[in-house]
């Protein structure tokens, strides 16, 4: 859902992007530092061959994973991530936010207590949106960041997830951003999937507006965040043949905002990405599939390595 604390969707002021850079954005191996956006070309998903992942089967789209009842307590930090192998991103730290939980809809007095976000006040978390056939957002979002982690580990990067099924609810949307700064992260990624009207389709990446207030000061991080989610939505394109948002960021791929305290809270180089509409069928297809998350898991990680690569 329109995330990671929003409510329904509705369109917002398209971001402006040179249409020629994105092309150049999509050509090559990575995306230079020029602001290349994604290809605004709106449609149908083409979406190839897809291609079995070698990672554990995930689980079956029509049930979402229970977190184990000896979970950590709901203020518990991430557990220290395992050493990387060395490569082109030792030394670089990335923190993964799978959106949401799985148990949340459990949890609902818990999810509902308001956090200040800078702008104002939101409630802690939300259960996310699932598919019709009852695939929940949350376990697309745990399987892609899994996915991700891996990726990001073979290039030597330290990867640390904001929880992975060791908490009953949550977190918060103010703590997943101080678990980003808190570790200094170099980059954070948001994993989400949109739940908006039937016939709205694509991807697009989440980028920080500029917020100061209530302890909220983006002014750092709005360039650097720009940057990584231009990256990020022209290697999607390219890895998963999916089209830039048929209904948000003006089919740049590209959407700005003020009112996500993971967002307006972070200190550091931070995006979302809406992996696709859950409540669109031929969107849902997609992200039932367990080769096209492999795909969008490599969209996401080549995004970052071009980032973090400069």
């Amino acid at each position: 859902m329109r995330h990671d604390e929003s409510v329904p969707p509705t369109p917002r002021r398209p971001v402006l992007l040179a249409a020629a850079a994105a092309l150049m954005c999509l050509g090559l191996a990575g995306c230079g530092g020029d602001g290349g956006t994604a290809q605004a070309r709106p449609g149908p998903s083409a979406t190839g061959t897809v291609t079995p992942s070698a990672d554990p089967a995930p689980p079956s789209p029509s049930r979402s994973p229970t977190p184990s009842r000896t979970s950590a307590s709901p203020s518990a930090p991430p557990s220290k991530p395992p050493a990387a192998p060395s490569g082109p991103l030792s030394g670089r730290t990335v923190v993964i936010d799978p959106g949401h939980n799985p148990a949340n809809h459990l949890h609902t007095a818990e999810i509902n207590r308001q956090v200040e976000i800078g702008t104002g006040h939101k409630e802690c978390d939300t259960t996310g949106t699932s598919t019709n056939g009852g695939y929940a957002e949350a376990a697309f979002n745990l399987d892609v960041a899994h996915r991700l982690r891996t990726l990001l580990r073979a290039q030597g990067a330290t990867v640390i997830l904001t929880y992975d099924g060791d908490r009953e609810f949550g977190p918060c949307v103010d703590e997943r951003a101080r678990i980003g700064n808190k570790a200094h992260a170099d980059a954070v990624v948001s994993i989400h999937a949109d739940g908006s009207a039937v016939g709205n389709r694509g991807f697009h990446v989440i980028l920080p507006a500029s917020v100061r207030g209530g302890g909220a000061d983006t002014s750092k991080i709005v360039a650097p965040s720009r940057d990584l989610g231009t990256r990020i939505a022209g290697l999607f394109v390219r890895s998963t043949g999916s089209s830039p948002s048929n209904y948000v960021g003006g089919n740049t791929g590209l959407d700005v905002r003020k009112d996500l305290g993971g967002l307006n809270l972070s200190t550091v180089p931070k995006v979302f990405i809406e992996c696709g509409n859950m409540r669109d069928p031929k969107d849902a297809a997609l992200l039932t599939s367990p080769g096209w998350r492999q795909k969008a898991a490599q969209g996401i990680a080549d995004g970052i390595s071009s980032f973090l690569k400069g």
